[in-house]
């Protein structure tokens, strides 16, 4: 009797399971530029992510609440140590950068191969790349495929989930060299009224807030590699919240028609 009491009581002091979420994490490549920060600021705000690293290669004081830094190049144990399991990778045009952006690591389209091997050796899962391309550009067949080489390389390499978002952007503008240039720059220009409505640039701000609503849904959905093409991007900038159709498209259910406005000449 006294054997059992003493056991009973042993057990009664030990501490119950923890109950609490596991902590998740992220780690962003390319958080310079409006595009990059507005991921980023989603990613931290939005919720679902208690820390997200980025990498930089010069030293950055965080100014965001979770917000962390991983210098670049960074060796495969840095980045392990960390613990993340989502990796995003922001591939934007460059810009003129001021001195905090200056700091923070720019990705290359040619870059991301050995980019996502490394997340992928560290141990991240769970791979979103946002790649915008100049609107109405895009073959149809490509909109919703993989377009390159390194992009079927990077879905070779056994991540759980690979998800190529591709938000349209506004043409690159070069540097008019004369009046001539200048007419064919306007003429040019005009063509945007020929170009469907859902294949037309939306603000980064929307196009962050999809982007943080997929990554944090990956962790649920289904494995797979999926291509979020411009029109889906526009889709959920209509919504006054994305989350329920990032939630929808991850899971493979139908999703509402979208509907264009008439755009005014």
């Amino acid at each position: 009797m006294t054997t059992s009491l003493h056991d009973a009581l042993r057990g009664a002091r030990q501490p119950a399971p923890s109950t609490a979420p596991a902590v998740r994490r992220a780690v962003v490549a390319g958080a310079a530029g409006a595009l990059g920060a507005a991921v980023l600021e989603q990613l931290l705000g939005r919720g679902g992510f208690a820390q997200v690293a980025i990498t930089t290669v010069q030293p950055l004081q965080p100014t965001l609440r979770g917000m962390c830094t991983l210098p670049w190049p960074a060796d495969v144990a840095t980045l392990s140590a960390f613990g993340a399991a989502t990796g995003v990778v922001v591939l934007d045009a460059p810009r003129h950068a001021n001195g905090r952006e200056a700091a923070m690591h720019r990705p290359m389209p040619q870059d991301l191969p050995a980019l996502a091997a490394w997340m992928h050796d560290a141990g991240i899962q769970d791979l979103l790349v946002v790649l915008p391309h100049d609107a109405a550009r895009a073959p149809e067949a490509l909109k919703a495929g993989l377009a390159t080489l390194d992009e079927q390389a990077v879905a070779a390499l056994g991540f759980r989930h690979v998800v190529f978002m591709r938000p349209a952007r506004a043409p690159q503008r070069q540097a008019a060299g004369g009046a001539l240039a200048r007419v064919a720059e306007l003429m040019l220009s005009q063509l945007r009224f020929m170009v469907p409505q859902r294949d037309l640039p939306v603000r980064a701000a929307k196009v962050a807030e999809f982007a943080a609503e997929l990554a944090r849904g990956l962790a649920d959905a289904p494995g797979g590699t999926r291509v979020v093409p411009a029109e889906l991007v526009w889709q959920a900038a209509q919504q006054a919240d994305a989350a329920a159709l990032a939630r929808a498209w991850l899971a493979g259910e139908a999703l509402p028609p979208a509907h264009e406005r008439a755009r005014r000449m």
